[in-house]
């Protein structure tokens, strides 16, 4: 038997003072599911702390990947295989236009991605900067997307699913980093070589 003080009735706390505090508890609950967990998880930010924060990005990238998962899993449902003779062939070209350029561009680098894995790369721009880019995918196919973010704001440029490849023009919207986020959803490991040139300070890893 253990000797102890038990507390008296006016050291307990009272049927007030309990239902103050689990109001308290539910609001500080509410706080961070609108503020953190919904920005995060599901990108939607009602009180737009999540954007300042840059949670919001995460969640939208969370969702993004998570439709892409779903789209590729109805698309290998519906089409088994993708012609591997197409894919090399289309490799041969990009290889000899990839050998041909590759002395034009400002940056260039490469990397594989395992299978699910994932990477980013930004460039950093000031608003209305032009940048130009190619990006080539040996060995397989990614899922990427190529968006903005910085001085409270986002913006997706494009998005893309099973890519074997891609080239355009990057016209920044606003002061910040702009460029990729990819992911391999094919089974094999893919090797992806990204050329830049243009307007930008840095071309840097954002993973």
């Amino acid at each position: 038997m253990f000797n102890s003080d038990r507390p008296s009735l006016d050291e307990l706390p009272t049927s007030a003072q309990l239902l103050r505090s689990t109001i308290l508890a539910a609001i500080a609950a509410v706080i961070v599911l609108v503020c953190v967990v919904l920005p995060a998880e599901y990108g939607i930010d009602p009180t737009r702390v999540g954007r300042l924060i840059g949670l919001t990005e995460m969640g939208e990238i969370k969702t993004q990947l998570h439709d892409e998962a779903e789209a590729d899993r109805q698309m290998s449902n519906t089409l088994p295989g993708h012609s591997s003779i197409i894919d090399g062939v289309l490799g041969v070209f990009v290889s000899k236009a990839h050998a041909q350029t590759a002395q034009e561009w400002r940056d260039e680098i490469s990397f594989t991605l395992e299978s699910g894995a994932s990477a980013e790369w930004k460039l950093v721009m000031t608003k209305g900067q032009t940048a130009q880019y190619r990006m080539i995918v040996d060995g397989g196919r990614v899922n990427f997307d190529l968006h903005g973010h910085g001085s409270g704001q986002s913006v997706t440029y494009e998005k893309g699913r099973g890519s074997t490849g891609s080239e355009g023009e990057i016209v920044a919207d606003f002061d910040g980093e702009h460029g990729w986020f990819w992911r391999n959803r094919d089974s094999q490991p893919v090797k992806v070589t990204v050329q830049v040139r243009g307007e930008y300070a840095e071309f840097k890893d954002a993973s």
